[in-house]
């Protein structure tokens, strides 16, 4: 199947009260590019998430947007500083012995001191987080697969529609061929008669112009070699899979024989359906590079 480089696809998965969703989006790149965006707790599974997108694209650029969100309520834990609150306690007995004072220090005197209890958030378990993550991944995965394989569909079905005119138009070039060189021995015969006086021409002069002028005009080649990258383009596109470099070389393969068919032939209606099959082949050139 001939797949775009050109999709998006969004997942979602919950685990440890988190929401984790994933967004990816692809674009046209000569190599596979993957570029994530998430958050700095999410660092640690960065290179397998980008592994798991890596197995199923082989070409195009993907932007990936990780984000989390919490779903459920997080209880932190109170951690308290003993050490700190006897530092404070001593040094509060201290301060009230030195002052003659018989203040007795309490605990909710020490509780309001800077650092004696604090909260934490519960630690972070990436790997109890992954498998979500994974989950969240993979859906968005699949959805951008589905839709470049959409797209790769059309583009299919484009690329042969306009395959279809190039075969036509060189069909025309090919019976239009051995016209050119009887037109043009039809001309010279008719210069050369009136350019001589008594119209006598010299048969053998007359083959041997038509001769030079058949060889230099010879399109023959280019035209088998031309439909024969017209049966491969038409085979690439039936086998499927990452052909996107494939058709790009053929592509450039097949103007070049139709540029050698337009400075060959010296002919207007050939050199109208060269003009007409670069047109198409360079509409098939362009949908050609958004193929994986």
């Amino acid at each position: 199947m001939i797949k775009s480089m050109t999709g998006y696809g969004r997942g979602e998965a919950s685990a440890e009260g988190r929401r984790f969703t994933v967004e990816l989006k692809s674009v046209n790149n000569r190599f596979c590019e993957v570029i994530l965006r998430q958050p700095r707790s999410l660092s640690p599974v960065e290179d397998r998430i980008k592994r798991t997108i890596q197995g199923k694209v082989t070409r195009g650029r993907v932007d990936g947007y990780i984000s989390i969100e919490e779903t459920g309520e997080i209880t932190p834990s109170v951690k308290v500083d003993k050490a700190l609150a006897v530092a404070y306690h001593n040094a509060m007995e201290e301060l009230a012995e030195s002052l003659s004072m018989a203040e007795k220090i309490s605990i909710k005197d020490l509780i309001s001191l800077p650092n004696v209890i604090s909260l934490e958030q519960p630690e972070e378990n990436i790997e109890q987080w992954y498998p979500a993550i994974k989950e969240a991944t993979n859906q968005a995965l699949n959805g951008l697969l589905t839709m470049r394989q959409t797209e790769g569909e059309r583009l299919k079905i484009d690329i042969s529609s306009r395959a279809t005119v190039i075969q036509q138009l060189t069909v025309q070039i090919s019976e239009r061929a051995p016209l050119v060189i009887q037109e043009y021995r039809d001309k010279l015969s008719q210069r050369l008669a009136e350019w001589l006086e008594n119209g006598i021409i010299e048969e053998a002069r007359l083959a041997a112009e038509v001769a030079v002028f058949a060889d230099r005009a010879d399109i023959s080649e280019e035209i088998v070699r031309l439909n024969s990258h017209l049966v491969q383009l038409s085979q690439i596109l039936s086998e499927g899979g990452p052909v996107g470099r494939k058709l790009d070389f053929l592509v450039q393969e097949m103007n070049r024989e139709i540029n050698t068919i337009g400075s060959k032939a010296n002919d207007l209606v050939i050199t109208n359906a060269v003009v007409n099959a670069k047109s198409e082949l360079e509409k098939i050139r362009e949908q050609v590079q958004n193929i994986e």
